[in-house]
């Protein structure tokens, strides 16, 4: 069996980051959590708050023989709106803003390699600030959480329709 990896972005809600990733081969496994504060343990309840330093983000588990770390970058992008540091479309604060999380110097390279891409393709006219950080303790949010576009199908529908998300990737990819 190949080497499984492991990776990790916050693009907002984490609710509509589980469905992009969750539909390719080679991905095992896309856990709702948190990312990169400074609350052991934190709860949904203490993230939401903004005040924990948290991300909400989704921890990847990928076997790269059959789904690469780039083409998982490329779904990433995809889902973001990389020019808005304030949050993520209707949802709005430092838990909602987006960054990779790199597990390793490869992965970090990558990473930074995709995101000049971006600047330089001309896509967005607004700086790219998504950040490119160390992947630090991930924490698993509650179990209500998980899967949530799969266990809760017409509210999952219902936020992301109203979130403008769609909207925006229509318009911009």
């Amino acid at each position: 069996m190949a080497t499984l990896r492991k990776a990790t972005f916050a693009g907002g809600c984490f609710w509509c980051m589980v469905k992009p990733f969750d539909q390719w081969d080679g991905v095992h496994s896309v856990i709702s959590g948190y990312t990169g504060g400074h609350v052991e343990n934190p709860t949904y309840q203490e993230v939401k708050t903004g005040t924990t330093g948290h991300y909400e983000a989704v921890e990847i588990t990928f076997d790269p023989s059959i789904i690469s770390y780039n083409e998982i970058l490329e779904v990433y992008w995809r889902q973001i709106d990389p020019t808005d540091a304030g949050g993520q479309f209707h949802d709005r604060g430092d838990q909602y803003r987006t960054a990779i999380f790199y597990h390793d110097d490869e992965q970090k390279a990558l990473a930074e390699a995709s995101k000049h891409a971006l600047e330089e393709s001309g896509r967005f006219s607004k700086p790219i600030v998504t950040e490119i950080l160390p992947a630090v303790t991930f924490y698993p949010a509650e179990e209500y959480h998980q899967d949530f576009y799969k266990k809760s199908e017409k509210e999952y529908k219902e936020d992301r329709a109203k979130s403008g998300r769609d909207a925006f990737i229509s318009e911009n990819w």
